[in-house]
C-alpha cells in the first residue's frame, strides 16, 4: 500500500481558511492534527494534546497514516468550525496565548477550551467585576531574604484592590490599587514554570512582585487580575471601544536583558545592568538584578520630534576597554550610553528602542 497516497489531500486541507496556523496558539504552519477534535496544530500544542488522550488524538501530518475516515472527518471539521464552537464565549479579558507564550498558558487554554468547554455557547459567562475576585496562596519572593514564601493574596474587582498578607493574624502588608497594577508570565527571569511578575506604582516608583504557584492554577490568577483590571477600565472609560481598552488590560515588556551602563560624566566604569522596557509606560528601567523589588533608576522615552533618538555606537571619546557594540540613547537632557553582549543584542535593543520612540504619545 502506498502509506503517501492519502496525505495530499489532508496537507491540501491546511490551504483552507483557518488551518494554516494551529488552532491553539496561532503558530503558523502547523504540522500536527488532532483527528478527535478535528483541528490542525503545532508541534509544541500538540504535546499538550497527546497528554489528553480522552479528549484529543494526534497525528503528524507528514510522518504517520491516515486512514480515508480520518480525512473525511478532517474535512468536515477544521479550526474554524472548532473556533465557533470551543471559543464561542471567550471574555474579553480572557487571556489567549500566542506561539511565544510559555508552555503553562497554552496547557490551561488547551483544558480550558476542550477539557472544561469553557468557552462553548452554553455556558453562562461570568461577570468581570465576578471573575475578578480570587484568594488563594501564592509563593512570594520576600524583598530581603530573597527567599520564596506561603503567603495569602485577596483579588477583589468590586474594591479595586489586590491584596497579600504575611501572617493571618494580621492586616494586609499591601494593598496595590488595580489601576496602578500590571501582570506578566516571567518562568525564566523566575526560573519556575508557573512564575508571575506583578508590577504597580508606589511612591513614584516602580515596585516588582515575584510569585509563583506549584500548578496550572497560576493562569487562573493571572486571568482573574486580567478581569479585574478590564473590570476597571471598563467603568473608567464606558465609551473607548473594546479593541483600544483590551491591549491596556495587562502587557507584557518590549524586551528584557542585561547591558552594560556608564553615569551621566561618561567617564565612569560601564557596570552592568538589567534592563527592562515598558512601552506603554515609555520607560526604560534598570536594575542591579533582575528579580530586584525596585529599580535603581529609569529613562523616559519619548517622540524623535522631542529629541529622542536610539543610535549604534557610542560618541568619539569615549574609552572602553571591551569591544563590543554599543549604544548612544539620545534624550533632550543627555545621552545615556550603553554596551551590548553582541551584534544581535544590540540590533534588537535599536529596533525596540526606537520601536517605542516612533509610538504616539497617550494621555
Amino acid at each position: 500500500m502506498d502509506r503517501d497516497r492519502p496525505k495530499a489531500p489532508l496537507l491540501e486541507l491546511l490551504k483552507a481558511a483557518g488551518n494554516g496556523r494551529c488552532a491553539d496558539c496561532g503558530a503558523a504552519d502547523p504540522e500536527w492534527a488532532s483527528y478527535k477534535l478535528g483541528i490542525f496544530i503545532c508541534l509544541n500544542c500538540s504535546g499538550i494534546h497527546r497528554n489528553l488522550p480522552q479528549i484529543s488524538r494526534v497525528k503528524s501530518l507528514r510522518l504517520d497514516f491516515w486512514e480515508n475516515d480520518l480525512i473525511e472527518f478532517m474535512k468536515k471539521h477544521g479550526n474554524l468550525c472548532a473556533k465557533t464552537k470551543y471559543e464561542a464565549k471567550v471574555p474579553p479579558y480572557y487571556y489567549i496565548p500566542q506561539a511565544c507564550d510559555c508552555l503553562v498558558l497554552k496547557e490551561q487554554w488547551i483544558r480550558a477550551k476542550y477539557e472544561r468547554e469553557e468557552f462553548v455557547a452554553t455556558r453562562v459567562c461570568q461577570d468581570p467585576c465576578s471573575a475578578g475576585s480570587h484568594e488563594g496562596f501564592l509563593w512570594k519572593r520576600g524583598r530581603e531574604s530573597r527567599q520564596f514564601q506561603k503567603r495569602r493574596f485577596l483579588l477583589s474587582a468590586r474594591e479595586g484592590m489586590l491584596k497579600y498578607y504575611t501572617k493571618e493574624t494580621k492586616g494586609p502588608k499591601a494593598i496595590i490599587s488595580i489601576e496602578k497594577l500590571n501582570v506578566m508570565f516571567q518562568t525564566e527571569k523566575i526560573q519556575h514554570a508557573h512564575g508571575l511578575q506583578i508590577t504597580y506604582k508606589t511612591n513614584g516608583q516602580t515596585r516588582n512582585l515575584f510569585v509563583y504557584h506549584e500548578s496550572g492554577k497560576i493562569v487562573d490568577w493571572f486571568n482573574a487580575i486580567r478581569a479585574a483590571r478590564y473590570h476597571y477600565l471598563r467603568t473608567t472609560f464606558p465609551t473607548v471601544p473594546e479593541s483600544e481598552l483590551v491591549p491596556r488590560i495587562t502587557r507584557n515588556y518590549v524586551k528584557e536583558g542585561y547591558m552594560e551602563k556608564t553615569g551621566p560624566k561618561q567617564k565612569e566604569t560601564f557596570k552592568v545592568r538589567w534592563f527592562s522596557l515598558d512601552s506603554q509606560e515609555r520607560n526604560l528601567l534598570y536594575f542591579k538584578n533582575p528579580l530586584d523589588a525596585f529599580a535603581l533608576g529609569q529613562i523616559f522615552i519619548g517622540r524623535m520630534d522631542e529629541g529622542y533618538e536610539a543610535r549604534a555606537g557610542l560618541p568619539q571619546g569615549v574609552c572602553v576597554k571591551k569591544t563590543k557594540p554599543g549604544i548612544t540613547m539620545v534624550t533632550p537632557t543627555r545621552e545615556f550610553l550603553f554596551i551590548c553582549e553582541n551584534d544581535k543584542e544590540q540590533r534588537e535593543w535599536i529596533d525596540a528602542l526606537n520601536g517605542v520612540i516612533a509610538q504616539p504619545l497617550t494621555g
